[in-house]
């Protein structure tokens, strides 16, 4: 029997997509820093031409898709999340962000997902260095048929994107004739109190919601796909309905999305409780699942 789209590992919904928009378009190419996934496999296999692995060298990656977009290729590059978030962020800034060139940027490992692989596996700090960069679309998949779908709104934009996804299966949270293009949604509603979230936090903030909705409270949760450019329509109806809102996120609680949301709130002037959840910021060292 073949596997459902929202059982799928998160990473395979994303590659397997990205395999099926290659098949039909032979100007996208995929480069990766010798960082693998299973269903990377068969794109290597099927199109050798198209695929490229320079190793550990974020850098040099990052240059060579940029020769590839200003030949009119759609580039995708792939590496785990502080490597070619942090390590390649002037050659991100420098080629693909001032050019604004059809480079989509694959990270793996959001938060501490890399957990037994310790501190310098940590995705924890790529939302505040990618949120800098001017013209970058920051996707943040939160199930299976999420991070399909990230992979057709990064193929389609055009410009500099960064894909930030996770590892695993996760509790679904969308349904594949959903659409993501506004970058949020109301998974449930409350005119008391809101959970933003995104990537993996969303599943669990659904779980949170439904344990807080026995004891008698009636808690909201809002899902995040785009964490940049923020969908102020729909930001604004949650927080504006709220007594309390509370953002939790997988990312340092500096530069993150409740830093963005923060902002949103200070900039339309809005009165509302507000809360961040999210990794302290300070160096983590802790290993573990």
């Amino acid at each position: 029997m073949a596997e459902k789209i929202f059982e799928k590992d998160v990473r395979d919904a994303f590659f397997d997509r990205i395999y099926e928009l290659a098949s039909k378009d032979e100007n996208l190419v995929f480069i990766t820093a010798d960082a693998g996934a299973f269903s990377l496999k068969r794109f290597k296999e099927d199109f050798p031409d198209r695929f490229i692995n320079v190793g550990v060298a974020e850098q040099t990656m990052v240059l060579l898709a940029t020769g590839l977009a200003m030949c009119g290729k759609n580039v995708f590059i792939y590496s785990i999340i502080p490597f070619i978030t942090q390590r390649a962020l002037e050659h991100i800034k420098v080629n693909v962000c001032s050019m604004n060139l059809p480079v989509t940027i694959v990270g793996c490992g959001a938060g501490i997902s890399f957990g037994f692989d310790g501190p310098t596996h940590h995705g924890n700090q790529d939302i505040a260095a990618m949120k800098s960069m001017p013209d970058m679309k920051i996707l943040s998949p939160s199930d299976a048929v999420s991070s399909m779908l990230s992979a057709d709104e990064a193929y389609k934009s055009n410009t500099p994107a960064y894909v930030r996804l996770d590892k695993g299966r996760f509790d679904q949270i969308y349904d594949e004739k959903d659409s993501i293009s506004t970058g949020a949604k109301n998974i449930i509603s409350s005119n008391e109190y809101n959970i933003i979230s995104t990537g993996f936090m969303t599943p669990r903030a659904v779980k949170v919601s439904k344990m807080l909705s026995d004891a008698g409270y009636n808690v909201g949760v809002t899902d995040i796909t785009t964490i940049k450019p923020l969908n102020k329509e729909v930001l604004c109806d949650v927080i504006t309905r709220s007594k309390s809102v509370f953002v939790i996120e997988e990312h340092s609680v500096v530069g993150g999305l409740a830093s963005s949301v923060s902002d949103f709130i200070t900039d339309n002037n809005l009165s509302v409780l507000f809360h961040r959840i999210g990794l302290p910021d300070k160096q983590i060292f802790e290993y573990g699942d």
